[in-house]
């Protein structure tokens, strides 16, 4: 006789269900769920992209019928609001579900609460925080969107084991291993968005899509004007000032921003504090002298005192490299 899942194990579902899902639904979250029926049956969702189904209204259609009196386990709070979608909330009440497990109650002023309060006055029975910390984790970016208004930055770099991330001439590739390379890939594919300055396309003309691995091409800011030629296209070439571009690109919908430009975007991304992920690929190789392109462009810290340190996150090696996780202190 099968066992009935826990809590739990249908919220560790719901995640992987999410995960799925993880870089097309922007400006929506990668949401997952799942359906126990009264009789043990198991029905999955995530959520659709843009102007698509939730994953609740995915789950509960799958089910069908069978939806009544069951449990519905769901990594974010139900919606409460109409928008391009009808209220998942509304949903859940029709589907005349009994109980809901939610991993974490969403920050939008639209919901931020309301989704679980009205499922409670409705009657029906709701459980908050399963797995709290997993889902937290998967929907940091949506999270830090949804608080700031601003996308959650990646700033993604391959160096050297002496620091330099291209040669004297500008040649860079490529200081990593295929594996490594891969491996970017997974997190471009991750992201919804990816940015370059004007002059990486100038460059290398990069195509910024997803190649290696299965996943998305994500949207493409170029900072500057380009070609209309260049493989980047289609663009958004934008200018001005960071602070504002990032207000900017948060209210178009953009919620996880992969940054890959050079030494100067990067060091402009970084001292404007505007960093929340970084990732580093470190390569065994050595430059051996002083005229390679450092990380940052420009003027470091002026004293051992100024030094900006943060937190190691992850460390592992992905083929001959390295690749380290580092946040800032006290960041999300």
């Amino acid at each position: 006789m099968s066992q009935t899942p826990t809590d739990a194990a249908l919220m560790d579902r719901a995640i992987g269900n999410a995960a799925s899902v993880r870089g097309t639904t922007a400006p929506n979250p990668w949401v997952g769920a799942v359906v126990l029926t009264q009789d043990g049956a198991l029905f999955d969702g995530a959520t659709n992209p843009a102007g698509g189904a939730h994953a609740e209204r995915v789950a509960i259609d799958a089910a069908g019928r069978a939806a009544q009196g069951s449990t519905l386990a769901t990594t974010l709070e139900p919606c409460c609001h109409s928008g391009r979608t009808d209220a998942c909330v509304d949903s859940i009440v029709e589907a005349e579900i009994s109980r809901v497990v939610v991993g974490v109650t969403d920050p939008d002023p639209r919901v931020n609460g309301g989704g679980i309060s009205a499922l409670r006055d409705s009657g029906i029975e709701v459980v908050e925080g399963v797995r709290k910390r997993a889902v937290v984790a998967q929907l940091e970016p949506y999270l830090h969107h949804r608080r700031t208004g601003r996308p959650w930055v990646v700033l993604k770099m391959a160096l050297t084991l002496d620091g330099r991330t291209a040669a004297a001439d500008g040649s860079s590739r490529w200081i990593t291993s295929d594996e490594a390379r891969r491996d970017a890939h997974i997190l471009r594919a991750r992201c919804d968005t990816v940015l370059v300055g004007a002059g990486t396309v100038r460059s290398d003309d990069p195509q910024l899509t997803v190649r290696e691995v299965p996943g998305s091409d994500p949207q493409r800011i170029v900072l500057g004007e380009v070609h209309a030629d260049a493989a980047v296209h289609p663009c958004w070439e934008m200018q001005g000032e960071l602070e504002t571009l990032l207000d900017r690109m948060g209210e178009a919908g953009v919620v996880d921003l992969l940054v890959e430009g050079g030494a100067h975007v990067a060091a402009d991304f970084h001292r404007k504090d505007a960093v929340n992920e970084y990732i580093l690929y470190i390569a065994p190789v050595l430059m051996g002298g002083d005229d390679g392109r450092p990380v940052f462009a420009g003027n470091g810290s002026a004293t051992i005192s100024d030094l900006w340190r943060g937190e190691l996150r992850d460390i592992r090696r992905v083929g001959v490299d390295l690749r380290i996780e580092v946040r800032p202190k006290g960041g999300d």
